[in-house]
């Protein structure tokens, strides 16, 4: 499977790498002979270029909540006409003009470079043993021995998520809690040079979110 998906994205894939290598000719050149620099470097890089779909990802997912308790209210009301029941939820899409699918597609969009970083940096060979080193990390091929990088990505994607939820369903409060701690529990195994990557994309992620929404929180402190 892995390598059905490697040879899928291999021209991403191919892309990535020779960014990130030229990423750690200029860092090496500055002294700084970690492969660490040019992941985080070629991690914002990705974030700073999908900002727009991101944006749009949010933004869509934020209104959808939004709209949550008047969505429950058409589905009690008409739970027995399915009919009147799709009739009102377009209304409701509509009025408050909210596309569902609009989170979708820029995800969508965002999963190959995804997928491909991924790729890219598993099993990711390193041209020396200093530069597969990072900080405590003695090797990015290997998972982090301290376990501090599986701690920041299971809280890193806390975070992030509820920095996007407003009004939630019991089933999304039980994934906003299981997503991180399985994200955690995966990342125990994965090489930390990849775990690095995602929690690199979840900072970067949770800054933008705050830009995006740093004049709603200052308008909702002003009126408290």
């Amino acid at each position: 499977m892995i390598e059905f998906f490697s040879n899928l994205f291999a021209p991403i894939i191919h892309v990535l790498q020779f960014i990130l290598g030229g990423f750690y000719t200029i860092t090496s050149a500055a002294g700084l002979v970690s492969y660490g620099f040019p992941i985080i470097l070629l991690t914002i890089l990705i974030k700073v270029v999908t900002y727009p779909l991101t944006v749009k990802q949010i933004k869509s997912m934020k209104a959808m909540q939004e709209i949550q308790p008047k969505m429950k209210k058409i589905q009690e009301k008409y739970k027995s006409n399915p009919q009147m029941l799709q009739q009102k939820t377009g209304e409701l899409f509509r009025e408050a003009g909210v596309n569902p699918l609009a989170g979708c597609l820029p995800l969508l969009v965002q999963m190959p470079i995804l997928m491909g970083m991924y790729y890219a940096l598993f099993n990711f060979t390193f041209p020396s043993a200093e530069a597969a080193a990072f900080f405590w990390l003695p090797n990015m091929s290997e998972p982090d021995p301290l376990y501090i990088l599986p701690v920041l990505s299971a809280a890193t994607t806390y975070l992030q998520q509820k920095m996007t939820s407003t009004e939630m369903n019991p089933q999304m409060k039980i994934m906003m809690t299981i997503m991180p701690l399985f994200i955690g529990w995966i990342s125990l195994t994965f090489p930390s040079g990849l775990v690095l990557y995602w929690v690199t994309m979840n900072v970067v992620q949770i800054a933008q979110q705050w830009w995006m929404y740093r004049g709603e929180n200052a308008a909702a402190k002003g009126a408290n």
